[in-house]
């Protein structure tokens, strides 16, 4: 069973690259201070990540910029002391530092937010999400979120609540469940468990379309079959494949095709219906063009 869709889309602009580098790769270092605010944030860079892995927690970093600025004093303000988020976050290593913090790197300092690993933020305030808590994973030691703060406006609390709880995964597959889950229709597909398997399947496919740089169901009478077989009962398999505009970032780009699955009757309701297990996932291809996948398992 399948679901397609497909936008005209405009060649116009290009996006940089996902880099998925480790933090591992940067060594401890001091990071410029700055004040704490009532939540207990760390400051110092080194000291955070290693809190965050001797706990085995997520490292959540708010950059910000020095000074005093709306949407950083919104977001402090308004948002991470909302009760709401405030308990969420003590599950998170929590710190705080400026977009001008440097850290050592092969014996040089380099601005963070320069690193590979934070290249979505785009060197502006947000939030990032780094992946102490699940050891022994292909996700350790990865930044999972990343997520700019947009003009004047910060994360609010209802966005805040979905990165706080996006399940365990990649970056890309992190960011695609996000933009699932925060349309405005709340489809449904997400509520049930995300299944390796399944992952790993909208991983690789994602990754061909952006290969070949073409969307589609390509080979899907074989994996149809593959998945099938490796599926509890009596479950199937339905996929749905789309595309983004060229040159969008990542978090545009996955708004953006949830956005074209709701412009097709059969797409949304693969995506809008409830799902034992699914898995989503997104990769761009040399064209500045991101291909997404998402396969869903639900009994006959």
């Amino acid at each position: 069973m399948t679901a397609n869709s497909r936008l005209l889309r405009n060649p116009s602009h290009r996006v940089l690259p996902l880099l998925a580098l480790t933090l591992g790769l940067i060594p401890a270092a001091q990071a410029l201070a700055s004040e704490p605010s009532a939540t207990s944030w760390k400051t110092d860079y080194s000291a955070a990540v290693l809190e965050a892995q001797a706990e085995k927690k997520m490292l959540l970093i708010f950059f910000h910029r020095e000074g005093d600025h709306a949407p950083e004093r919104r977001f402090e303000q308004e948002v991470v002391t909302h009760p709401t988020i405030a308990k969420l976050l003590d599950n998170y290593t929590l710190a705080k530092l400026p977009v001008t913090t440097e850290v050592q790197f092969k014996g040089k300092p380099i601005r963070l937010l320069s690193h590979g690993a934070f290249v979505h933020l785009e060197g502006k305030p947000g939030v990032a999400i780094v992946d102490y808590a699940h050891v022994d994973t292909p996700e350790y030691g990865h930044t999972v979120s990343q997520f700019i703060f947009r003009g004047e406006r910060p994360r609010n609390v209802q966005e805040m609540q979905v990165i706080l709880t996006l399940p365990q995964g990649t970056l890309t597959q992190r960011t695609l469940i996000y933009a699932v889950r925060t349309h405005p229709e709340r489809p449904r597909s997400t509520n049930g468990i995300l299944r390796r398997l399944l992952a790993g399947e909208t991983h690789r496919h994602s990754q061909h379309q952006a290969a070949i740089q073409s969307q589609g169901h390509h080979q899907w009478d074989s994996r149809f079959q593959m998945i099938k077989a490796q599926l509890p009962g009596n479950m199937l398999p339905v996929e749905v494949c789309a595309e983004s505009w060229p040159g969008q970032n990542l978090e545009d780009a996955a708004i953006e095709c949830v956005r074209s699955w709701r412009h097709s009757s059969g797409h949304w309701s693969a995506v809008s219906s409830e799902s034992t297990y699914y898995g989503y996932d997104m990769k761009r291809g040399r064209n500045g063009i991101w291909y997404a996948t998402g396969i869903f398992a639900r009994n006959r």
